[in-house]
């Protein structure tokens, strides 16, 4: 409990870049997948080059956010787990706190 504590510490509040990688990662996908993902949900507005996807993917599989589930073509497939899962709604929460007080409707 102790290093989930400090995981949502170090993770919180999440960069953008962060953010959907691990968003994309509610599916199962590769890196290059991810690219094209992330790329197709801002349509077009963000597009992450390869180096900064996989040093997000090499320090979130570290910190147990995300998981190797497959291998496909000598590609990677990552997936998300329960934490990186929780971090990801504990996030969602807090942008919607953000577009709550946006449109003044503060709870």
């Amino acid at each position: 409990m102790e290093n989930q504590e400090k995981l949502l510490k170090s993770y919180l509040p999440m960069s953008e870049a962060s953010f959907l990688v691990l968003f994309s990662l509610t599916e199962p996908l590769h890196g290059y997948g991810i690219m094209q993902k992330i790329t197709g949900l801002t349509s077009g507005r963000v597009n992450l080059g390869a180096g900064t996807v996989y040093t997000i993917l090499y320090k979130m599989e570290c910190d147990g956010l995300i998981e190797n589930v497959s291998e496909m073509d000598r590609r990677k497939v990552y997936h998300i787990t329960q934490v990186g899962q929780k971090i990801l709604s504990q996030e969602q929460v807090r942008l919607q706190e953000l577009c709550a007080i946006i449109m003044g409707k503060q709870r």
